[in-house]
C-alpha cells in the first residue's frame, strides 16, 4: 500500500472522529462549536480526497475500500451522539433512516461486488445530494448554540430531515438498479 495524499486526508477523517468525540463531551465552553468544526473539517476532506485522487492519478484499491469507511463511521458515530445527548423520536427515527441506508448500500455494494455489477450501484448524484445534506445537517447540531440569532440546531436538523428523503430515495435508486440481479437468485 502507497500512502499518499488522498489516502492520508481519508485517513486524516477517520482520525478526527475520537477528536470529536471527546470535544463534543468535554465540560469546556464551546466545545460543542469546537466538535462542529473539527467534524466540518473532516467532512471537507471527503470533497477533496476524491477530486485529489483523480486529478492527481492517486486512485488505490486501499483508498476506494478506505473512503466509504471513514465516511460512513463519522457519519454514524456523530449521529449516536446526537440522538444521545437530546433524543427526540423524530431525531431517532432520522438516525434509524440514515443509519440503516448505510448498512443496506454498504452490502448491496459488497453483493453486486461478488457478481461483478459493482458499477451498478456506484455512487449517483442523489447520493452526493444525501451526503452534503448530512454533513451540514450534523455538523449544525453538533454545534447546537444559536449563532447571529439564528437556531442553528433547529436549521441542522431541518438540513438532516431533507438528508433523511434524499437516504430513502438514494436507496430506492440503489436498490430500483440491482433489482434485475437480486430478484434472479429468488
Amino acid at each position: 500500500m502507497k500512502l499518499n495524499l488522498a489516502n492520508i486526508l481519508t485517513l486524516f477523517r477517520i482520525a478526527a472522529i475520537p477528536v470529536v468525540v471527546i470535544c463534543f463531551f468535554a465540560p469546556f465552553e464551546n466545545a460543542r462549536p469546537v466538535a462542529a468544526v473539527l467534524f466540518g473539517i473532516a467532512a471537507v476532506t471527503d470533497l477533496i480526497d476524491g477530486w485529489v485522487a483523480r486529478k492527481f492519478n492517486q486512485m488505490s484499491r486501499f483508498g476506494e475500500f478506505l473512503d466509504p469507511v471513514a465516511d460512513k463511521l463519522m457519519v454514524v458515530i456523530v449521529l449516536v451522539l446526537i440522538v444521545q445527548a437530546q433524543s427526540s423520536l423524530w431525531e431517532d427515527i432520522i438516525a434509524m433512516i440514515i443509519i440503516g441506508r448505510e448498512i443496506t448500500v454498504s452490502a448491496l455494494r459488497e453483493w453486486m461486488a461478488t457478481i461483478g455489477e459493482r458499477a451498478t450501484v456506484k455512487v449517483q448524484l442523489s447520493g452526493k445530494i444525501k451526503t452534503t445534506l448530512q454533513m451540514f445537517g450534523i455538523a449544525f447540531m453538533v454545534w447546537q448554540q444559536p449563532m447571529f440569532g439564528l437556531d442553528i440546531y433547529k436549521i441542522g436538523y431541518f438540513l438532516l430531515i431533507a438528508a433523511a428523503i434524499m437516504t430513502i430515495y438514494s436507496m430506492y435508486a440503489y436498490l430500483k438498479a440491482a433489482w434485475p440481479m437480486l430478484k434472479e437468485g429468488a
